[in-house]
């Protein structure tokens, strides 16, 4: 059992003060094996924050990122899955499912962990997985205006990757869970 955080699109201090505190007491170091974070930290204490609770963090640049290190793009394998990383800007119409699914070949993944929008996303489409965790702080998107704070936990074990959405909504934070199995060595998915 491997835990992957894919969180993104913080824009602290610019148009989110910090992450919410409900968020803040469930990260803690030492639970989380891998972070995914679509980009749009902003800051390095962001950066600081999310390698003290994981030290192996994959970040992937945000339009408002100042740290141009971050590579646009970024692919790396855990368990059974081999996962992809993007902001999501670069793919137009943001937030396009197809879009997206040509994103997802060309990178040649079972998932696909993107953000840009703010809103939280994920489905099976095609041969693969595509998760948008949303914006983390809940920061104001230009995109639509009715944005909760949320982030995604992956739960990957063999061939099955289990979503866990929490989404903080009127001072609660909600969990939606999302279960999805790869066949084989083949790229198939189905949901539950």
């Amino acid at each position: 059992m491997v835990l992957v955080l894919a969180i993104g699109d913080l824009h602290v201090p610019y148009r989110a003060p910090d992450l919410p505190a409900k968020f803040k007491s469930m990260l803690v170091p030492g639970k989380i094996q891998h972070i995914i974070c679509t980009g749009n930290l902003c800051i390095k204490e962001v950066h600081d924050y999310l390698k003290n609770l994981c030290p192996s963090l994959h970040i992937t640049r945000g339009e408002y990122d100042e740290d141009a290190r971050y590579p646009e793009t970024k692919t790396l394998t855990i368990g059974q899955f081999k996962l992809g990383l993007c902001h999501g800007h670069q793919v137009v119409p943001w937030g396009d499912l197809d879009s997206l699914a040509m994103l997802q070949r060309q990178l040649d993944v079972d998932i696909l962990v993107t953000g840009h929008t703010h809103q939280f996303k994920a489905y099976k489409h095609e041969a693969g997985v595509v998760i948008n965790p949303g914006s983390a702080t809940g920061a104001y998107s230009s995109i639509t205006y009715d944005v909760n704070p949320s982030f995604v936990l992956m739960d990957i074990d063999g061939l099955r990757v289990v979503v866990y959405v929490y989404e903080l909504i009127d001072g609660e934070v909600k969990v939606d869970k999302i279960d999805f199995k790869k066949t084989g060595t083949a790229t198939s998915h189905s949901a539950h």
